[in-house]
């Protein structure tokens, strides 16, 4: 577990981080934020590449910062490439294991582990400078798991990947979540986080705007009503019943349905079924265009 308790960092008269105060749990945590909201500073805290100027970062109870007992149980996916590229994948992975203090025989074994278990099996002996962003990103992620760290950091570790590989990643990430890993992934690509994880932690200009599971939030954001698309065969009868709601706030017949706003919609979703019957409205389809994580990224950054 990584806790944060006022965690506050300042370069000269920059801030990094402001008055941070958040936990990071077993499983997968999306942390995110615009360019310069402190998101790599928050990750290099973690790893112990600095110390917070004020407060504290604990990594399972202990100070990160210039301690090797942390770092053996960290593993680091950089998004910036620096690989020896005259190596194979194979190579560079046994390179860094031999770096970590396995023998030559286990940095071998779990060198290949790792490499299968990112599905580079086939293409880990070819030199590094021919290969692809996608199988340089799986190259790295190989070399993060191969100590089995109980910490894993990714720093977007979808660019370059094809919707395929992008799956298949997100597949392994939930795999090692599962394992009882610790995962934090920075990423500004938010409909990829949201398949990834409802655990979000937000910054913005250095604060914590954010953290916790998405819906809690969305559901915090109380001044802000609920938007409710509806798609049916009858959008003047629908908006006709869906007026007659309490908690409806606002409606708009569209062209091929209505959307509606409310700040319970809870019980708009309780009430729907009896309404459809009741008013024999033929609904297509519903959706909410606010219950997802761009939503409540706008929201919260804009306001």
């Amino acid at each position: 577990m990584i806790t944060f308790g006022n965690a506050s960092r300042w370069y000269g008269q920059v801030i990094g981080l402001n008055d941070v105060t958040c936990t990071i749990p077993v499983g997968i945590t999306a942390l995110l934020g615009q360019n310069g909201a402190g998101k790599s500073t928050m990750m290099r805290m973690i790893m112990g590449q600095i110390k917070p100027t004020t407060g504290e970062v604990l990594v399972d109870g202990e100070p990160p910062f210039a301690n090797p007992e942390i770092f053996r149980s960290l593993g680091y996916c950089p998004d910036i490439d620096n690989f020896y590229e005259n190596m194979t994948g194979r190579q560079f992975v046994t390179h860094l294991g031999r770096l970590t203090g396995f023998s030559a025989v286990e940095a071998k074994k779990r060198a290949g582990d790792a490499i299968e278990r990112v599905g580079m099996a086939d293409r880990c002996d070819k030199p590094i400078q021919g290969y692809s962003k996608g199988m340089r990103q799986r190259i790295k992620l190989a070399q993060a798991i191969l100590h089995d760290p109980k910490i894993i950091l990714l720093d977007e570790p979808l660019n370059g990947l094809d919707p395929i590989g992008r799956r298949e990643f997100m597949d392994m990430l939930h795999q090692l979540g599962n394992e009882g890993k610790t995962i934090v992934v920075s990423s500004h690509i938010l409909f990829e986080v949201e398949q990834m994880t409802r655990h979000i932690i937000l910054l913005h200009r250095g604060r914590l705007l954010a953290d916790g599971d998405l819906r809690q939030i969305r559901d915090l954001i109380d001044k802000h009503p609920h938007r409710i698309s509806v798609v049916t065969t009858d959008p003047r009868k629908a908006a006709a019943a869906f007026a007659s709601l309490p908690m409806t706030v606002s409606l708009s017949i569209e062209a091929h349905g209505v959307e509606l706003e409310t700040r319970e919609p809870d019980q708009f979703y309780d009430l729907l079924p009896n309404l459809v019957l009741d008013q024999g409205i033929e609904i297509e389809s519903i959706s909410s265009p606010d219950n997802n994580l761009e939503a409540v990224f706008r929201y919260l950054v804009d306001n």
